[in-house]
């Protein structure tokens, strides 16, 4: 599903055409799922844990927030790079698709700025409230329009991205840093 998805669009892609990737009759799809959103969400809902799973397996073998972000973000980066149909479909077709994705979206969100805050607690001067949010909405907005012009190069990003996260916590001396260090 998730890759038809990310390779046709949601509104475009079809049970038929997942049925034929996957090789199975349409009785398999009926027995396991009651529409295409239903099968979207459920495929959306495990790649995203699988997908968070492994950014957050990679963040946890770093000690500083600084060095969990650049683990994580990096493994994120990669992940993404290395399938842009997934990335398409989890980042850009849930839009279309809504629903119970939709809202699985908006709690890695909430967990991803929630991160992002505790970065606030290490920095000189308490970044505003909004911050952690703002950063997790923009690192996202520049993911989803990568993806959706199949640029590709995410992993490049990764310096850059350190900037936007580091910056409203340490300001832009560390933040400087954070992106020579990639």
């Amino acid at each position: 599903m998730l890759t038809v998805v990310g390779e046709q669009g949601y509104e475009r892609a079809s049970v038929q055409a997942v049925l034929a990737r996957a090789r199975l009759d349409r009785s398999a799809f009926d027995d396991h799922f009651t529409s295409k959103a239903d099968c979207f969400a459920r495929a959306y809902e495990d790649a995203a844990a699988g997908l968070e799973a492994e950014v957050l397996t990679a963040a946890a073998l770093q000690v500083t927030w600084e060095a969990q972000l650049r683990a994580g973000l990096g493994r994120l980066l990669e992940l993404l790079d290395d399938d842009p149909p997934l990335g398409r479909a989890l980042l850009v077709e849930v839009h279309p698709a809504g629903g119970r994705a939709l809202a699985r979206r908006r709690v890695a969100m909430q967990r991803a700025a929630a991160f992002l805050a505790r970065g606030g607690g290490e920095g000189n001067g308490a970044p505003p409230a909004l911050a952690p949010e703002a950063t997790a909405a923009g690192i996202h907005a520049v993911l989803h329009a990568r993806l959706t012009s199949g640029r590709g190069g995410l992993r490049e990003l990764r310096g850059e991205l350190m900037y936007i996260a580091v910056l409203p916590c340490f300001g832009a001396g560390a933040a400087a840093a954070a992106m020579a260090a990639g």
